[in-house]
């Protein structure tokens, strides 16, 4: 039960985080982002509570990343309009990256040490979330820092280099 009362902490602390950058953050799409990310935390609080009360224990299978991708579809041209962040929205973001990534391997851990099926299927459920969101906020901040890269990278383009063939 440690484990479990320790995550519990550990979503609250990311539910407030992620309030209250979305608060903070002036831009649409990154506002709508953090305000997904407390979303999911605090689906999984409800489900480490479950797990505290005595409860059956409920996985909702919910993938950020659609989420975040319908987001953007909506946003896009907004998103595209001002691709520069200020210095705090950028902080937000490494904060959020370092806390994502201790989460996914505290769940990790967590799940390969519990023996009991249930909360071995919720911890690695967990493990997974918390990864898909650092990867999110992993892209956003290469978009937002290196613009030009990004896109390179991200849709898949390929530097031509003045071949006769391309």
């Amino acid at each position: 039960m440690k484990a479990v009362e320790t995550a519990v902490k550990m979503e609250e602390d990311a539910i407030r985080f992620y309030s209250e950058a979305a608060e903070k953050t002036a831009h649409p799409f990154g506002k709508k982002m953090f305000e997904s990310f407390s979303l999911d935390e605090k689906r999984h609080l409800d489900m480490l509570k479950e797990i505290l009360d005595g409860h059956g224990i409920d996985i909702r299978q919910v993938d950020p990343a659609e989420a975040v991708r319908s987001i953007f579809d909506t946003l896009k041209s907004e998103m595209m309009e001002r691709v520069e962040a200020t210095t705090d929205e950028i902080n937000a973001l490494k904060l959020a990256i370092e806390m994502e990534r201790k989460g996914y391997e505290f769940y990790k851990e967590t799940a390969a040490g519990t023996s009991d099926e249930g909360e071995k299927a919720l911890f690695q459920r967990l493990a997974k979330e918390e990864e898909k969101h650092f990867d999110i906020l992993q892209n956003t901040y290469a978009f937002l820092t290196d613009t030009g890269n990004w896109f390179m990278w991200e849709e898949q383009a390929i530097v031509d280099g003045g071949t006769p063939w391309a």
